[in-house]
């Protein structure tokens, strides 16, 4: 494909970002920017949070992942689900109630300050190194794409790139995400089903006969239930799943700044359960068109060594496919990655301001909004040097150990919110850090050593869980003495 056709494509896209944004977010104050005032109907936040659960790095890895997974992955979507009702059931509420901007609020009310700039931390140093990684696999196909033929260096297309993202989100915030996440929703949701539907049709398969010809292809295992020592058994997964949602969703201020913004918490609810429940068609689709990918790629490029991540991609731009598919894929591939920077950004802006600058309790209106303006400001700064660093280094180790990040840094946020919630005993807060410190390093060591330690058994995504039990655990070490919360506690 034509650069040209691809920087056309992302300009079209853009273009309609800006118009979404300026009419959702030109009036927005900095309730807007925070929380959308509010307002937001529970049916456009579920289709907004459809898309932010999706990834760029998602929409290329789990069609190619269907090779050495199968469809492993549905397993652990599964427990999102279930995940997802018990945020809706006891989180939306308690944040409802308390009304909070940024969940982490929660932690101060319940442990003390220093639990609370801990939380905040933690989030803020996932976030921004999660979104970097997750940009900058984009960027790097982008530069592949569009800029190395045009000569354009590598820092300088994350320059533009960034600050068109900034551009777009730094007036409306959540108010303006609600509608541009239900942009990138369609968009995802089209190119995967008009690309399933194009391959299909390729391979002369249809409808009748398309679920035969997929449940025959070895990437179509859905369910691991042999042995338990495997990162794909069925339980590891399912259970994993479950606090998986509650970690990453329910105690992410990125995603619950969406579902905040719903009227009440009943709205709320129904937007947190019924977009886990779309997910998992939204999912499914994706893993078809992996098993898709590879009937196709054994039929027509038998020569071709591309497997995993290039798959969907080489598949899309080969000639035998229309130019439509190919810029569906780019469409969906942008869609997917900007959007999802852009509310990494209003996030990040959110929980510094509010729970690290504690802006809201020290300025008037108009220079709270002069200080998240400037914040906004300086997250996507932040954002360009670190995606930089990671070109520069060019380390796929570092880059996978960032992927993995999530479960060391929400596990204590995990640890500390159960705690919380289980336990009515105060704490001494100022030791806190320490745990959270203490608890990823511990979990660290675990993985390293299960397979030696356990008799082959492989520690997967049940990492989470381990470290936030560990932080559980160094929070009771924690527990004052003959000291209860007061027993009218709503918390």
């Amino acid at each position: 494909m034509a650069p040209w056709i691809i920087l056309l494509t992302i300009a079209c896209y853009f273009a309609l970002l800006f118009v979404i944004s300026w009419a959702t977010g030109r009036k927005a104050d900095n309730a807007g920017f925070f929380t959308g005032n509010r307002k937001t109907p529970w049916y456009m936040a579920t289709i907004a949070m459809i898309g932010a659960s999706i990834s760029g790095v998602t929409f290329i890895s789990v069609p190619g992942a269907v090779l050495t997974g199968g469809y492993a992955y549905m397993q652990m979507v599964l427990g999102f689900f279930v995940g997802s009702i018990l945020v809706a059931w006891v989180l939306i509420p308690m944040f409802y109630r308390m009304n909070l901007v940024s969940i982490y609020g929660y932690l101060e009310k319940r442990f003390g300050l220093a639990s609370y700039r801990t939380g905040a931390w933690l989030f803020f140093v996932s976030k921004m190194l999660g979104a970097s990684v997750r940009f900058f696999v984009v960027c790097v196909v982008l530069q592949s794409l569009v800029f190395d033929p045009l000569g354009v260096p590598f820092s300088l297309n994350v320059v533009m790139t960034v600050a068109l993202i900034w551009l777009y989100s730094f007036q409306g915030g959540v108010k303006s995400l609600i509608w541009t996440d239900a942009l990138k929703t369609l968009c995802l949701v089209l190119s995967v089903m008009c690309c399933i539907g194009c391959i299909a049709s390729q391979l002369n398969l249809t409808i009748a006969s398309l679920p035969a010809a997929v449940a025959d292809h070895p990437t179509s295992r859905l369910f691991f239930l042999d042995d338990p020592n495997d990162g794909r058994y069925f339980w590891k997964q399912f259970v994993a799943g479950i606090f998986m949602i509650i970690a990453c969703t329910g105690l992410d201020q990125d995603l619950m700044q969406r579902t905040l913004s719903c009227k009440n918490f009943r709205e709320s609810q129904k937007n947190m359960v019924v977009s886990a429940g779309v997910q998992i068609i939204v999912i499914g689709l994706f893993l078809l068109l992996g098993t898709l990918l590879y009937l196709y790629a054994d039929r027509f490029m038998p020569s071709s060594e591309v497997k995993g991540d290039a798959l969907f991609g080489e598949v899309a731009w080969s000639p035998q496919f229309p130019l439509f598919i190919g810029i569906l894929f780019i469409v969906g591939l942008i869609a997917a990655a900007y959007s999802a920077a852009g509310s990494a950004l209003t996030a990040l802006t959110t929980s510094f301001t509010l729970d690290i600058l504690r802006a809201n309790e020290k300025q008037d209106e108009k220079n709270l909004m002069l200080t998240r303006k400037l914040i906004h400001f300086i997250m996507a700064l932040l954002m360009v040097i670190t995606i930089v660093v990671f070109y520069e280094l060019n380390d796929d180790s570092a880059i996978n150990a960032v992927y993995s990040l999530a479960a060391y840094t929400y596990g204590p946020i995990l640890g500390l919110f159960v705690f919380g919630l289980a336990c009515k005993r105060k704490v001494r807060d100022a030791y806190v850090p320490l745990v959270a410190i203490a608890a990823p390093l511990l979990s660290y060591i675990l993985k390293s050593h299960s397979e030696a330690w356990f008799g082959g058994y492989q520690i997967s995504f049940e990492l989470l869980i381990i470290n936030a039990l560990l932080t559980a655990a160094g929070l009771c070490l924690l527990i004052k003495k003959q000291s209860k919360l007061p027993t009218d506690n709503k918390q």
